[in-house]
């Protein structure tokens, strides 16, 4: 429940997704599109996973649906409200975690919780509950009467986490929450939404990391220039390859050769071109290897590692999109200290 009791709400439908996009586009100046013509329908009560490489209009579309950037055409709905027609009533109904964290450095976490409680009129004995709730679910309540510049990364991540919930929102928006943590904070991060998520909220997470996805998602889109170019659950999405992946490091072997002495191997679906390497999507990579070293050593292709593997969301986002993400593989910085 969201505003005063007695307050006039916004007709809702209680039988509407979390989400819905319909021909959703946005334009920007010079006539550049950011995203063109999207649709998604996201179930109440999921965690639906938004990937896309850098400038692939992930974010002109978490603005959108949060209401801070109106759409060019198209229409698009969160808690059964439309975010034009009816923004400020949208804006009770959700939470937005973004990627830039705006914490007062002097004020301690408690003082920053208590003043967003307020700023939503939890006041009072109520507000002074809610706060020490979301302290004690995001892991923070040793913590609370330090100043937030003398917090962690991760503790910074979980505290803006805990102002975006104050208000029990129906939609929680999560923009890379766990970006630049290390693996201890990161793995705090997914326990905190699968907690939220347990409670009943809807969460529109992106992230860098197909790992995360795989793990906390029950449902992802992925957008490349604009466009929905894969839609799925996790694993629907890597059944529908239907083919292992050969990794062929090349070590300085040249791309162009490599890839013509490997065509018209039996059961070759396609090979995508890597930096350094080529992946082959092929039936039963195993028997397939056997024969890809006989072709290269004909040729005199000195090669690096080759090994095969069933298919990962990774290889899902290089087929859609034809690269990998940019967070893939990438540990964030482990030298930060999570003290909290």
């Amino acid at each position: 429940m969201t505003g005063d009791p007695g307050e006039k709400q916004t007709e809702t439908d209680d039988g509407a997704p979390a989400i819905s996009a319909r021909q959703l586009r946005r334009t920007f100046k010079g006539e550049i599109e950011a995203v063109r013509d999207i649709d998604l329908t996201i179930a109440r009560g999921k965690v639906f996973g938004f990937l896309g490489p850098n400038g692939a209009g992930k974010t002109t579309t978490v603005r959108m649906l949060c209401t801070l950037l109106p759409p060019t055409a198209g229409s698009a709905t969160v808690a059964g409200l439309d975010v034009v027609r009816d923004a400020a009533e949208v804006r009770k109904r959700i939470g937005v975690a973004l990627q830039e964290i705006g914490l007062d450095p002097v004020q301690t976490g408690r003082e920053l919780l208590q003043l967003q409680c307020g700023l939503y009129g939890i006041t009072g004995q109520r507000g002074r509950e809610r706060t020490e709730e979301l302290l004690e679910l995001v892991g923070l309540t040793d913590a609370a009467d330090r100043r937030t510049k003398t917090y962690s990364g991760g503790m910074k991540r979980r505290l803006d986490l805990a102002t975006a919930l104050v208000h029990q929102p129906e939609v929680l928006f999560l923009d890379e929450p766990t970006t630049g943590l290390d693996p201890a904070s990161r793995m705090r991060i997914w326990d905190e939404v699968r907690r939220i998520n347990a409670g009943g909220a809807t969460i529109f997470l992106t992230t860098q990391y197909l790992e995360e996805a795989d793990q906390l998602c029950d449902r992802l889109a992925i957008i490349d220039g604009g466009l929905i170019v894969a839609e799925g659950t996790p694993e629907a999405l890597k059944a529908e390859m239907g083919h292992d992946v050969v990794s062929v490091s090349l070590d300085g072997a040249d791309h162009a050769g490599t890839e013509a002495a490997l065509r018209g191997l039996a059961g070759l679906e396609r090979i995508v071109a890597e930096p350094d390497a080529l992946a082959l999507y092929i039936d039963n990579g195993a028997v397939a290897i056997a024969e890809i070293v006989r072709r290269l050593d004909a040729e005199g292709i000195r090669v690096g590692a080759i090994s095969v593997a069933r298919p990962s969301l990774d290889d899902v986002f290089l087929r859609a999109t034809g690269r990998r993400l940019e967070g893939t593989g990438q540990d964030p910085d482990e030298t930060e200290e999570d003290q909290g």
